[in-house]
């Protein structure tokens, strides 16, 4: 028989980008540090480790989250989407081919966040206007200040999305 996590650990099974993932991590170990460290899933992106830039948004049972303030072990049994499990088999979401078809990317270090909430913003109702867009966006930081380019991707892909989801 396998021995169990110690008492500083924790079991956590959560299903990452569809697949079933278990293993033992640290009780303080962050959600983000288990996609990062543990699991390689280096898309989400250790910005402020504050919860003030938005890079680590991951979604959590469909819900966009600060990855950097929960701990792994709270979200035991959860559903978890990277960016790297943003897109299907037939390629890139809809938001990830807006934001090139847009420029909505300069340096790229925020762009998985925005591309994560972006997505939940959408799919929340958050997109219908570009004022509404900024507001349900600003959680996240663009240090190159790519922000006019950003709600043009999202305006253009929540068309698209609804064109694709009917």
């Amino acid at each position: 028989m396998a021995p169990g996590p110690s008492p500083e650990e924790a079991e956590v099974v959560l299903e990452v980008n569809g697949t079933t993932r278990r293993l033992s991590a640290p009780a303080g170990m962050t959600l983000l540090d288990l996609l990062r460290d543990r699991l390689g899933l280096t898309g989400t992106k250790k910005g402020c480790d504050r919860g003030e830039c938005g890079a680590c948004t991951v979604h959590v049972d469909g819900l966009r989250i600060n990855s950097c303030l929960a701990l792994a072990a709270q979200h035991h049994g959860r559903s978890v989407t990277t960016i790297e499990g943003l897109g299907g088999p037939d390629g890139e979401h809809p938001v990830q081919q807006a934001f090139v078809a847009h420029d909505a990317l300069q340096c790229g270090f925020c762009t998985p966040g925005q591309i994560m909430s972006a997505t939940a913003c959408i799919r929340e109702g958050h997109a219908d206007s570009e004022d509404e867009i900024r507001e349900w966006m600003s959680g996240n930081i663009c240090r190159c200040a790519a922000y006019p380019q950003i709600v043009s991707a999202i305006a253009a892909a929540r068309t698209r999305t609804e064109c694709t989801s009917a």
